[in-house]
């Protein structure tokens, strides 16, 4: 292939690189009204009187909202496809606040020194409410986080929220006890991932607008634009049809940005004053009052005969969704959906799972979506499971793993068409030096481990989500594609351009690729869930196919010759047998001349009944300090079967950076909380994030595999990179220290102390 499988430039590459204004702050209009939020200095609490008399009089403060201001239908900010999965917990403001940090009002002024000024004039009494902060304890305690009258669900989700549980599911595949009757072994093990930040340099920020025609324009730094409308409308109570969603540039989003955020602060703030106002948000806020990754304790169950053929497994999944229920239940399902198929080839499974209410921050989406946490769990049980069967872990895996072509009943059914994990795992072996450097070494002052863990994911959400494109022959000959897919820096304008170029059979710079605008976009349900490649790329490649076909049909009748006999080479257009030809540019500008011609525009969409997962095979290779414990990373080897590799360059970089976040989560971030429920985490001061000198030399492979149902036989490949580093470290630094660290993040504390938990 001419431009799929290669290398292309990212096509805003040098934009970002001479540092144009392309962010949503740098676009915001000069005269926007500054917004920002009083926030609850309590975990729960009733606000019983608020005061905003002195607030509103400094000069330049245009108002200041409280709940009784706001309207009282709830929404969700999960972005998801209607009808949402997540509950409609919430509001844009309310008399009960459910976590530090909580919106308790909206201050909106001509600029941040007067805004700053009257949020500290406002006066709010409050009664403090009992809070419940350890998720352990949250069901049926007798702290209710929500209690409200008008609370709904659309979807049956096992909701029992008096007694907080969002969410409750349960998913068994055999007879589980016939089963382990059966085994030779049998291991229990509890796991627990942290809360962790999705850190993305670009905090939340949004800014509003109302047109000449009275319609409400939000540019907003997003992953889910259509859904934010949605959002918005639920929110505010107007029709979508009031309201216009822009996505700038993003500058990095890793999940956060598919849970909405300050767009409901703007929305109504310009929609009450019919003013343009802004917010951003402070890297605190970012921390403090968005969203992260679901804290969950795992309990694994795992059952084999002596010589390591694994029968069976029973996972139970505890999740902390925080003061609101975005994503809880469906980030769950993904620790036993994506972790259990792995080991395809047992007599039966367990997963069932519940997701709780606290008084912490709302957690929401980061990339891997509840599958990090649940392969974290089941591969460290496999690694544990070798140890005690005396196996290499590696061959224990060979053993058990999923194959091509087989059915897996704990992935929803689905059949596996395309995988390569073998090849994978040979591959990472021989890269790492496996069978030559043995699992454990001694250094002198360090111990040498290696550890290896397997992955899967998913390519967007089986016969739910939908991605549609337009494509237009434009004069000249060159083309314009219109998406809805949102590019938040992982480069998916420029490989949707690729797929566009390699069916046109044109150079790339031939294909404009528009950015994300609800008003003129086609509709796209949004960049998570690993979708863009798989999904929208199958609607690019329906797309240009009409478009050719329209191509031929048209030029038939400029020629005057049947169209079986016209041929086109993405340049020219031949008509085979009288030796008539004409350039691609002279035919679209005879097109958009009139008379005979006519403008051709294609569109497309693509929903898939099935999201084929991409797999992953990871080895790291650490050292532990005797006498300190410490850890450092030495290698860290991956190879990744994502189908057809669309663009090497962008496919390498996200594998490295995923597996930067996962040594990040393994080794060093966790989101804390003091007993009042305040986060101690709240910058990068506080909150660890790995550098370039800390993970080590990381080197990237790929193994082909070819998806019949994807374009050119590509998977996704966003997500499944960041699930292999923790149990892959974890086992690494258990054969160096003989101490399984089962508790992340893995700290020279933990291990020099022989303790799991902090």
């Amino acid at each position: 292939m001419k431009y799929v499988n290669q290398p292309i430039v990212k096509k805003d590459a040098y934009a970002l690189l001479s540092g144009k204004p392309v962010y949503c702050d740098d676009l915001a209009l000069k005269d926007c009204l500054i917004i920002k939020l009083l926030r609850s200095p309590h975990a729960h609490a009733k606000i019983k009187s608020i005061d905003t008399t002195l607030a509103e009089k400094v000069p330049g403060i245009e108002a200041v909202y409280t709940y009784k201001d706001v309207p009282q239908e709830r929404f969700t900010l999960a972005g998801q496809t209607f009808p949402e999965p997540s509950p409609y917990d919430r509001q844009i403001l309310e008399d009960v606040v459910r976590y530090v940090g909580d919106e308790v009002a909206i201050v909106a002024g001509k600029d941040e020194a007067c805004v700053n000024k009257a949020l500290k004039l406002i006066k709010v009494e409050y009664e403090v409410l009992d809070a419940v902060l350890d998720f352990t304890k949250a069901i049926d305690n007798e702290v209710i986080v929500h209690a409200e009258d008008n609370y709904k669900t659309l979807c049956e989700i096992g909701n029992e929220r008096m007694r907080n549980i969002c969410s409750h599911d349960e998913s068994i595949v055999g007879d589980l006890d016939a089963a382990f009757d059966q085994c030779d072994i049998i291991l229990e093990r509890d796991y627990h991932t942290k809360a962790n930040a999705q850190a993305m340099m670009e905090t939340f920020r949004s800014y509003a607008y109302v047109d000449a025609f009275d319609r409400l324009n939000v540019v907003s730094s997003t992953q889910v634009p259509f859904h934010v409308r949605r959002m918005l409308s639920n929110a505010l109570g107007i029709p979508k049809t009031k309201i216009r969603v822009v996505k700038p540039r993003i500058g990095g989003g890793f999940g956060a940005k598919q849970t909405g955020c300050c767009e409901i602060f703007a929305a109504f703030v310009t929609w009450k004053l019919k003013k343009p106002s802004k917010i951003v948000y402070t890297r605190e806020e970012t921390f403090t009052a968005s969203n992260s990754r679901h804290e969950m304790k795992m309990h694994v169950k795992i059952g084999a005969k002596q010589n390591g053929e694994i029968l069976a497994i029973d996972l139970h999944t505890l999740s902390n969704t925080g003061a609101y229920g975005e994503h809880g239940s469906t980030t769950v399902g993904l620790s036993g959906h994506k972790s259990l198929p792995i080991y395809n080839h047992m007599l039966a499974s367990r997963f069932h799972c519940d997701v709780v209410y606290t008084n912490t921050m709302q957690a929401g989406a980061y990339r891997g979506y509840g599958a990090t946490q649940g392969q974290f769990a089941v591969e460290s049980a496999v690694n544990e499971l070798a140890e005690a069967l005396h196996l290499d872990p590696c061959e224990l895996r060979f053993m058990n793993m999923v194959k091509e072509g087989e059915v897996m009943p704990q992935y929803y059914g689905e059949q596996l068409n395309a995988c390569a994990l073998d090849r994978c795992l040979k591959k990472a072996m021989d890269m790492i030096g496996w069978k030559e450097k043995g699992i454990v070494r001694d250094m002198g002052d360090k111990m040498r481990g290696l550890g290896v863990a397997l992955s899967m994911q998913g390519s967007g959400i089986a016969n739910v989500d939908i991605a549609s494109v337009i494509i237009k022959l434009q004069d000249d000959g060159f083309y314009t594609l219109a998406i809805g897919a949102t590019d938040m820096g992982t480069g998916c304008d420029t490989i949707l351009a690729q797929m566009a170029a390699e069916c046109l059979e044109c150079d790339v710079d031939q294909i404009v690729t528009q950015g994300v605008d609800t008003d003129a976009s086609p509709y796209d349900t949004g960049s998570y869930a690993s979708a863009t490649t798989y999904v929208t790329g199958m609607s690019v490649v329906k797309a240009c196919e009409v478009l050719k076909k329209q191509i031929i049909e048209e030029a038939a009748v400029l020629m005057d010759v049947e169209k079986e006999h016209i041929s086109f080479d993405g340049k020219k257009i031949y008509a085979i047998e009288d030796g008539k030809e004409m350039s691609l540019s002279d035919f679209a500008n005879i097109c958009f001349a009139g008379g005979k011609g006519a403008c051709l525009i294609a569109n497309a969409s693509h929903c898939s009944p099935t999201s084929p997962p991409p797999f992953m095979a990871g080895i790291a290779e650490v050292d532990v300090d005797k006498l300190t414990g410490e850890i450092t990373m030495v290698d860290y080897v991956a190879v990744v079967d994502s189908g057809t590799i669309i663009n090497p360059n962008l496919a390498r970089i996200q594998v490295e950076g995923g597996i930067a976040q996962g040594i990040g989560m393994a080794l060093y971030e966790d989101v804390t909380y003091s007993d009042t429920g305040k986060m101690r985490n709240n910058s990068f001061m506080q909150y660890k994030i790995p550098t370039r000198l800390d993970v080590g030399r990381i080197c990237v492979d790929f193994e082909s595999s070819y998806e019949d149902s994807g374009p050119f036989g590509a998977k996704s490949i966003g997500e499944v990179v960041i699930n292999t580093p923790s149990p892959a470290i974890a086992s690494a630094v258990a054969h160096a220290s003989g101490m399984h660290v089962r508790t992340l993040p893995i700290t020279a504390e933990k291990v020099l102390l022989k303790q799991d938990e902090d």
